[in-house]
């Protein structure tokens, strides 16, 4: 029986939902902050990518960017974001909590997990900071999430290989091992090789900005150039999509 490969694609606007489905995309993962890695979107967010037909919906839960080692609020900020999503009809939510010592927090996980249901959870990147990638592989199965994403604890899927084929001998079938960072139409078969249940991809593209009148010397604290917006690209997500058809 052919091995059939879920996409999905890490969306930052309602426009690449709708651009998701259109290229039949199985499910996004919505984000908000893509400089930041990706953070919880907007209630208004959730709720217009839950209106978009044909495709499923998985809501980050992230309260800020940087480390994965998060205070009592900031976890009490998850939890009620988890409900809002819950309530908001998503079909998943993407977590990622640490210990200091480099671990998996199993027991917030494992809180988050039961708070959510019957949704969905994926154990998002944060697997590849950790102290022993395997072993935290093991520990999230046991915390009951559903799918990990994962790089093999690389820069990028492609420097990972060798330890997302490991991953996927390790879970078994417990649990979905989806690749992600890097993916593009190049590498798709190389990432599929290894045995991986999801390819995860943002497929972005800087679009230039509308604005005529540009005020030079000032910017909004960001590190990017404001005037060119990161967007998906419909192009890349079809070609992506037509690789993975084409295993």
């Amino acid at each position: 029986m052919k091995h059939t490969l879920t996409s999905e694609l890490c969306a930052y606007s309602i426009a690449a939902c709708r651009m998701a489905a259109a290229a039949g995309v199985n499910r996004v993962e919505l984000c908000a902050a893509p400089s930041e890695g990706g953070t919880t979107p907007s209630a208004a967010t959730i709720e217009m990518a839950r209106e978009v037909e044909h495709l499923s919906l998985s809501v980050m839960i992230r309260p800020r960017g940087g480390d994965f080692l998060y205070t009592d609020e900031e976890f009490e900020q998850m939890r009620r974001d988890t409900l809002f999503a819950r309530r908001a009809g998503a079909d998943s939510v993407v977590i990622g909590l640490l210990t200091a010592d480099g671990m998996i927090d199993t027991v917030r996980t494992a809180a988050l997990v039961e708070i959510a249901a019957p949704m969905k959870v994926t154990f998002h990147r944060a697997v590849d900071l950790t102290r022993d990638y395997l072993h935290a592989v093991e520990q999230i199965i046991a915390c009951g999430c559903h799918r990990i994403l994962t790089s093999g604890a690389e820069s990028t899927a492609a420097k990972g290989i060798d330890n997302l084929r490991r991953a996927v001998e390790t879970a078994d079938g417990r649990i979905e091992i989806m690749a992600g960072c890097g993916v593009n139409p190049s590498n798709v078969g190389l990432i599929a090789a290894t045995g991986i249940d999801a390819l995860h991809f943002s497929a972005r593209r800087a679009v230039e900005s509308a604005m005529r009148y540009r005020r030079e010397g000032v910017n909004m604290g960001a590190a990017v150039d404001e005037y060119a917006l990161a967007e998906a690209d419909p192009a890349t997500i079809r070609e992506i999509i037509n690789k993975i058809k084409e295993l």
